[in-house]
């Protein structure tokens, strides 16, 4: 068996680009990017094992060498189109980490902290805890798999070519960004209002009794009407969350559709 040059780069093209845009969306995507659980050697298998699934599939790249202006320009494409995928969802998770801050500092609980088990980094313990409950309700949900099925279907509606993400998706992307305060401040904002007004009502008690020690008594009632308020109100997280989810996954269908 002989290949000729043409027929070899076209088989390195054809599996090289789809690899590509798979592998990208699988690194900047949350559950996919977590470092504490989908090892990175786990994460290459499993985008080499959808890029060999779905690219016999695929219609025949361009005729063009890979490390050539052109194929580097397709490559740089398909690198941002992933990556832009994995930042919508990544986005949705980064609201119950800003709300999970918001509460804490409000609470008092800001200097408890703990490691994200996404990211990787520290973060207040209630953002942990948001975190936790979003993965498993993404998991729950089937999101890892719509977020698969997604980006394999976006070979059909934006093959491999040289045509990349249009500037109005990228400031659609920017604006997305903005999601992030606007859901974490919603999920936060009744834990707000509830610490707010207690801290009213200490400042009032601290004119009628001005020897009364505020911190003493104030810090640990704050501490547990914070908790109490969110016990309340969490189960409105599941309704935030899935619709947050949902428009996220719309944007990346949108995504896919010639770059916007």
């Amino acid at each position: 068996m002989t290949l000729t040059t043409a027929q070899l780069t076209s088989l390195i093209g054809a599996y090289l680009w789809p690899f590509m845009r798979i592998g990208a969306m699988l690194t900047a995507a949350p559950v996919f990017s977590a470092r504490h659980v989908v090892p990175p050697r786990l994460r290459l298998l499993l985008a080499m094992a959808l890029t060999g699934a779905i690219a016999p599939m695929l219609p025949a790249p361009p005729a063009v060498e890979p490390l050539s202006a052109a194929g580097l320009l397709i490559s740089l494409n398909q690198l941002v189109l992933g990556a832009a995928m994995g930042f919508i969802l990544q986005m949705v998770f980064s609201m119950l980490v800003v709300a999970g801050q918001t509460v804490s500092m409000t609470m008092g609980l800001g200097f408890a902290t703990m490691v994200d088990p996404t990211n990787g980094v520290t973060v207040p313990v209630l953002s942990t805890f948001f975190t936790v409950l979003g993965t498993l309700l993404f998991l729950a949900m089937d999101g890892h798999l719509v977020a698969i099925q997604i980006v394999v279907e976006s070979f059909r509606s934006m093959p491999v070519g040289t045509v990349g993400v249009s500037d109005h998706m990228l400031m659609t992307l920017v604006l997305w960004g903005g999601r992030m305060f606007a859901g974490g401040l919603l999920l936060a904002l009744p834990a707000l209002v509830s610490v707010l007004l207690i801290q009213i009502a200490f400042g009032v008690i601290s004119r009628a009794a001005p020897t009364m020690n505020l911190f003493a008594v104030g810090f640990p009632v704050t501490i547990l009407a914070g908790l109490v308020v969110l016990t309340i109100t969490l189960p409105n997280l599941l309704p935030q969350f899935t619709a947050t989810l949902m428009n996220g996954f719309d944007l990346m269908q949108k995504l896919a559709v010639a770059g916007g």
